[in-house]
């Protein structure tokens, strides 16, 4: 069965709820929320090729995406970006002192959203409603 459109819709959701956290200012959340949000559509994209991905890492999807089609530079860049967030968003020992919710602030949220927003188009240009 063909699940492509079902995680492009939970990227989508991800997305909508990262937004909520940047108005909540709950900077760490919202990046680790894009993180997850970019993930799932990668993966929305690797199902719809029939070729499904394990792992959280942007880079290594974003690779596998790669097999199938032409990605640009920018959203390598957006990818590489987010990609940072899967682990130091949330664990405490990801520093030396002090909890994630202090390590991130308004325009690292800001600039998560954006590259989200990219790999969702994306991904939305590629996986399509029936």
């Amino acid at each position: 069965m063909q699940r492509a459109r079902d995680w492009l819709r939970e990227a989508q959701a991800e997305l909508r709820a990262a937004r909520d956290l940047l108005r909540g200012k709950h900077w760490s959340w919202c990046c680790f929320t894009c993180q997850q949000a970019a993930e799932k559509a990668l993966k929305a994209i690797c199902e719809h090729f029939r070729t499904p991905q394990l792992g959280h890492n942007l880079n290594l999807l974003l690779d596998a995406v790669k097999e199938h089609v032409v990605v640009a530079k920018g959203l390598e860049r957006a990818c590489a970006r987010l990609n940072r967030y899967y682990i130091p968003t949330r664990y405490p020992n990801a520093f030396d002192r002090g909890a994630p919710a202090d390590q991130f602030f308004e325009g690292d949220a800001r600039e998560a959203l954006e590259d989200a927003e990219e790999v969702m188009e994306f991904a939305g240009g590629i996986v399509r409603p029936p």
